[in-house]
């Protein structure tokens, strides 16, 4: 009878001290599936349009690419097609474009032309217009609208708001 108590009380302290390591080994596992604290602070950028000048480009960095940030001007805006328009992020009565500045031919950055009012990509000379579409070929599609979020002044790259469901629901955005 002593043997049998003995022998019940180390096989319970041992399913006691396995289920512990299997517990803590689930909790490891968990922890390295989750992406690190600097991997999701890169996948929101924040961006604040209330400083922009009008027909200056800004570059920010969201996910290691290029965002191009460009405050159009009035006679910019007026000579837009509904394409064009469809394109641009209104804040406060002003259009933005807001795109990743990547070419979408090989991935080169494409230029600003100021005086121009549009972007050259020098690696294979295609452009794009002030809204980002592509007017001379190779490239094959418009620059990438990244998803985004508008707060006030302030556009949240990385989260998707309602604006940026309304670009997809209507075709603008893939």
């Amino acid at each position: 009878m002593e043997k049998s108590s003995r022998r019940g009380f180390m096989g319970k302290a041992f399913g006691a001290v396995a289920g512990v390591g299997a517990l803590g080994s689930l909790v490891a596992m968990k922890q390295s599936w989750d992406p690190l604290p600097s991997v999701k602070a890169a996948g929101f950028t924040e961006i604040d349009l209330s400083g922009v000048e009008e027909n200056k480009l800004v570059v920010e960095k969201w996910r290691g690419k290029p965002i191009f940030v460009l405050k159009k001007t009035a006679d910019m805006v007026s000579s837009q097609s509904e394409a064009e328009l469809a394109r641009d992020i209104i804040i406060d009565g002003s259009h933005f474009m807001i795109t990743i500045g990547l070419c979408t031919h090989l991935g080169c950055i494409p230029a600003y032309r100021s005086a121009k009012k549009d972007f050259l990509c020098a690696c294979h000379g295609g452009e794009f217009n002030a809204s980002g579409i592509e007017t001379k070929s190779p490239p094959p599609s418009p620059l990438v609208i990244p998803p985004f979020k508008v707060v006030g002044n302030t556009v949240f790259l990385g989260e998707v708001g309602p604006e940026y469901e309304k670009m997809k629901a209507d075709g603008v955005v893939a």
